[in-house]
């Protein structure tokens, strides 16, 4: 839409009342400036559909630097639009034609403030203004997106459009590349406008508007006819014209007719992907080639290496050694390994009475909680060992595969307890060559608001690269393993080595040499089924993150 008919069209309003002042002191100047945008040829979208969800099945790239901090924000596109518009059509449009893995879906719905009982009568006879900017929590808002486009985990409150409250169980989002966020009032605050990246109006003639909000309220949310009818003429049409129809000025790309203008939506993912591109970086590259001649670090901490020590490391280590005994060997030097690594944690000093009656000065565990983390899938290996001398620990559980195109690690899965924040965590994985998947995994944690120093990372062997890239980037994760090997050969293998750690473990390398016999799987906490983890080579489970 030209300025000109904008104006010509607001014009008619211009003595519509207080509501230009209150947008005026809401919204920031105007730019007339517009972005370009050209058609793009739809390809078929990395994502599986059923009747309740969305399941995105590509990895989600490094989003942080060598250096292991935030290398770039998830891409914002803010969508605007009267009520039933087709906001939400619009951006699943989108979603299928940008192709690109972890997408995120944020309603404004989901912040409409907490009501009153004097509210709460009021909404249950249909006077109550939902339409109005005081309805929604703008602070939470605001709040939630900033975190979200800075790659951090966020819990996003669910509104019960029946019962007119938030339901006791937030939403945990996470990962997000690109971030759609929808709402009749999108535009209608300063600090909101300036987190999007590109800001979209969809326009719909009212009259569609209307039987959409009839059919979707009486069906979806339980409402009669009459006060929909009735909110409608009193809160919603008057809101629209008033708060967020002048918004359309601010958009960057007017929709019209919704979801059924697939020319608009290819110019918007066009763009998308452009600003995607620009974005992209090699971390696996940088890794490889820093931290040169550099002495260990003060962070790192080597079992000792005891005959005992160096003996399982014969047996492991030996290409020649049978499967059931790389697993029985393996798991020894797990064991060994643990207990080493949680003489690191926070103890106290206590007093406890004998059986003979006499004081003894011992000492406690002093933090809050102990939650182990292994990077699948052969650091789900290290569970047991944990188990066994951790008693009711708990277990999360990261994915991370190398593409095989890029050569850069990718975040494909993830399920961390709840309030992992407060938590000490034992971060497992067997071994670390370039430091790659577990600088992503740490980052992970940060992102869960874990502390820092309270992350030990584990492995039972680590290349003397890995163990600068991590201590470099995190200089106050603390890290434990029983060897540290000097070099890596061209493929990034870790040199002399253990050999394709996960493969040796689960036998999926197909060596005739290795006994038939299948281990005893490691104990997990998930209730999907393990095979696509334990059994096939660089899997690819689903990763659920529409809302």
């Amino acid at each position: 839409m030209c300025e000109m008919e904008y104006r010509r069209k607001n014009s008619s309003r211009s003595n519509s009342g207080s509501g230009e002042d209150t947008l005026d002191r809401l919204l920031p100047a105007v730019s007339t400036s517009r972005r370009k945008s050209s058609t793009l040829g739809k390809t078929e979208p990395p994502l599986l559909r059923t009747g309740t969800r969305t399941i995105y099945i590509a990895g989600r790239p490094p989003w942080y630097n060598e250096h292991g901090a935030q290398f770039k924000e998830a891409f914002v596109i803010g969508l605007c639009g009267g009520s039933a518009s087709g906001k939400t059509t619009v951006a699943n449009k989108i979603i299928e034609a940008l192709d690109v893995p972890w997408v995120v879906l944020l309603s404004m719905d989901s912040f409409y403030k907490v009501l009153s009982s004097e509210e709460q009568a009021l909404a249950a006879s249909n006077d109550y203004n939902f339409d109005h900017p005081g309805a929604f929590d703008f602070e939470l808002l605001v709040t939630t997106l900033r975190k979200l486009k800075q790659g951090r985990s966020v819990k996003i409150p669910v509104y019960d459009f029946t019962t007119h409250g938030r339901q006791k169980d937030w939403k945990n989002v996470y990962g997000a590349s690109v971030i759609i966020f929808e709402g009749i009032l999108s535009f209608a605050d300063k600090e909101l406008l300036q987190l999007m990246d590109m800001k979209i109006f969809v326009d719909t003639d009212s009259d569609i508007r209307l039987v959409r909000r009839l059919r979707r309220d009486i069906t979806e949310r339980g409402r009669d006819i009459e006060g929909v009818i009735k909110q409608y003429n009193k809160f919603v049409k008057p809101a629209f014209e008033q708060y967020i129809e002048p918004t359309m000025r601010l958009a960057d790309i007017v929709v019209p007719r919704g979801g059924g203008n697939m020319v608009a939506i290819d110019l918007i993912v066009q763009h998308v992907h452009s600003q995607l591109e620009e974005r992209e970086i090699s971390v696996r590259a940088l890794l490889a080639t820093a931290h040169q001649s550099q002495p260990l670090p003060q962070t790192l901490s080597v079992l000792e290496s005891t005959p005992q020590v160096r003996g399982l490391h014969t047996i492991i280590r030996n290409k020649d050694t049978s499967r059931d005994e790389f697993i029985f060997y393996s798991k020894r030097l797990m064991r060994l390994l643990i207990e080493h690594a949680l003489s690191f944690l926070p103890s106290e000093a206590c007093f406890v009475q004998t059986p003979q009656g006499q004081e003894y000065e011992g000492r406690k565990f002093s933090g809050k909680g102990i939650t182990g983390v292994s990077i699948l899938r052969a650091g789900e290996t290290m569970e047991p060992a944990l188990r066994a001398v951790c008693k009711d620990v708990r277990i999360g559980k990261i994915l991370i595969q190398t593409n095989l195109d890029s050569g850069e690690p990718e975040l494909h899965y993830l399920r961390l307890p709840r309030d992992i924040s407060e938590d000490h965590v034992i971060l497992m994985d067997s071994t670390v060559s370039t430091g790659a998947a577990a600088m992503m995994a740490v980052r992970v944690l940060l992102d869960h608001d874990v502390q820092e120093e309270k992350i030990v990372l584990v492995s039972l062997l680590m290349a003397e690269l890995g163990v600068h890239s991590v201590a470099y980037a995190f200089p106050r994760v603390k890290i434990i393993t029983t060897a540290v090997d000097k070099s890596l050969d061209d493929l990034l293998h870790v040199i002399p080595g253990i050999g394709d750690f996960g493969d040796r473990y689960f036998g999926t390398d197909g060596s005739s040499s290795w006994s038939d016999e299948e281990p005893q799987e490691p104990h997990s906490c998930s209730s999907e089924p393990k095979t696509q983890v334990y059994t096939t080579f660089r899997p690819l489970p689903p990763v659920l993150l529409e809302l």
